[in-house]
């Protein structure tokens, strides 16, 4: 009794490299940068207001000239004052620690923003469990009645 193995085209051209999408660099240098940014905000910052950020996402234009850095911090609307201004103030720095790290003919410039789908998933999440809450009272109302 022989082997028999079967032949599986999608390996075959998976192993050429057709099979897989390729992603855009701007998408790899952006992947790059939010994983840089988030050990830098870690480690090496040492602004208290800094301290707290939490870098979402990053979208980098297709030429690589310029990254939008998406921020949250947990407190939400109370500190994002301070935490803006104190990222402008540090924009240059972050910037010469991107230069340094990433091997880039030129460095994008910087712009930071905060995200606000973070709060808006938020008040979702407490609208579902609001309703959450609310079935589940209904329900017990509705067996202590029968």
């Amino acid at each position: 009794m022989s082997l028999v193995t079967m032949w599986d085209p999608k390996e075959t051209i998976e192993s050429v490299g057709l099979g897989k999408r390729e992603r855009k660099r701007s998408t790899r240098v952006a992947d790059a940068i939010q994983m840089e940014l988030s050990l830098l905000f870690l480690q090496k910052v040492r602004d208290q207001k800094l301290s707290d950020v939490t870098i979402s996402r990053v979208e980098v234009t297709d030429d690589l000239r310029s990254a939008r850095i998406f921020y949250t911090i947990p407190n939400g609307e109370k500190g994002r004052k301070k935490v803006s201004a104190a990222l402008t103030k540090a924009t240059g720095f972050v910037r010469s620690h991107l230069a340094k790290v990433l091997n880039l003919r030129y460095t994008p410039a910087l712009k930071f923003i905060y995200d606000e789908k973070a709060d808006k998933v938020l008040e979702m999440e407490k609208l579902f469990d609001e309703i959450a809450s609310e079935r589940s009272r209904d329900d017990g109302d509705s067996e202590i009645n029968s």
